[in-house]
């Protein structure tokens, strides 16, 4: 072969466009779990008929939960869904997120209260009862915890706080606060708003699966942002944050920069009401819905990298 027709051939094949790289991941981000396939299914007892929070334990070998009426955390064993342990904290009271982190157990109440109970697992169990300056109005109802940052990511899926209520129809906050001060930050950490949603839901491909649903749901017509928080977590590989909504049966994943990275619905056969959400150390991804006409349940995916 020729030196000439050597140096044609190079040229033509470092100028075909590569084909498998024509997936732009910005539009079509990979999502690490197949929702339509849980790996297991947890059936609840009664008690826990209105679960409305769920962690990991520090020691991983149990799932932690409350439910909205009673002062107890529910030990969870990971492996079959059985309650190993009730542990009583305070009184009745709309309790809606669980957070484990190291010997403590941090729960709050609809009404913005957080509760640090200290050495939950032990005879020695203290609860300190913290108020911050969300009330019953901001309805809070999701939970997380960042152990690198020593903050909890607390949710609302009523109004957000004074101060951030221009158009707040169309906006539901996500606060942090600072467990090893125990101070409340007044700016939310991340402001969840009918805007973003469209304009990410514009950037997707025709095929994606729901998006006509998706942008009926998020339409300017609508007269409600139908989106709450009802569970967060932060996923332990990828730090992205992974927040429920009950209303609406959603799933939405953020980069830890606020930028919405996913967004999809939920089958309502089997997330009846999907309140709360947590990860295991190599991924596995948990998700809790109380029981409506059905008994509540724990659905168990596990993580595709």
């Amino acid at each position: 072969m020729s030196e000439s027709l050597l140096i044609v051939l190079f040229a033509y094949v470092f100028s075909v466009p590569d084909t498998s790289m024509h997936i732009d991941r910005a539009v079509h981000p990979s999502f690490p779990y197949n929702l339509e396939q849980p790996n297991a299914i947890f059936e609840m007892p009664e008690s826990l008929k209105e679960i409305s929070g769920l962690s990991m334990t520090a020691d991983r070998t149990n799932l932690a939960a409350v439910n909205d009426e009673e002062g107890i955390i529910f030990l969870i064993s990971k492996m079959n869904g059985e309650i190993t342990k009730e542990i009583k904290f305070w009184d009745d009271g709309d309790y809606e997120g669980i957070e484990i982190a190291g010997d403590d157990a941090y729960i709050v109440k609809s009404s913005g209260t957080i509760y640090q109970v200290k050495n939950y697992d032990t005879d020695s169990l203290k609860t300190h009862k913290v108020k911050s300056f969300l009330n019953k109005d901001n309805d809070v109802e999701g939970l997380a915890c960042d152990p690198d940052s020593c903050v909890l990511l607390i949710g609302c899926k009523g109004k957000i706080a004074k101060g951030e209520d221009e158009g707040a129809t169309f906006k539901k906050a996500i606060y942090e606060f600072n467990f090893t001060n125990m101070v409340m930050l007044n700016k939310p950490a991340f402001l969840l708003t009918l805007p973003d949603i469209q304009d990410y839901l514009a950037h997707l491909e025709m095929d994606h699966d729901n998006l006509d649903k998706l942008q009926k749901d998020f339409s300017s017509e609508r007269a409600e942002f139908k989106f709450s928080p009802s569970g967060i977590a932060i996923h332990p590989i990828s730090k992205n944050v992974y927040v429920t909504s009950s209303k609406g049966k959603l799933l939405l994943v953020l980069s830890p920069e606020g930028k919405i990275l996913h967004l999809q619905k939920l089958k309502k056969k089997d997330h009846a009401q999907p309140e709360g959400i947590c990860f295991d150390d190599d991924g596995t991804m948990y998700i809790a819905n109380e029981g409506k006409d059905d008994k509540a349940k724990v659905y168990k995916f596990l993580y595709k990298n």
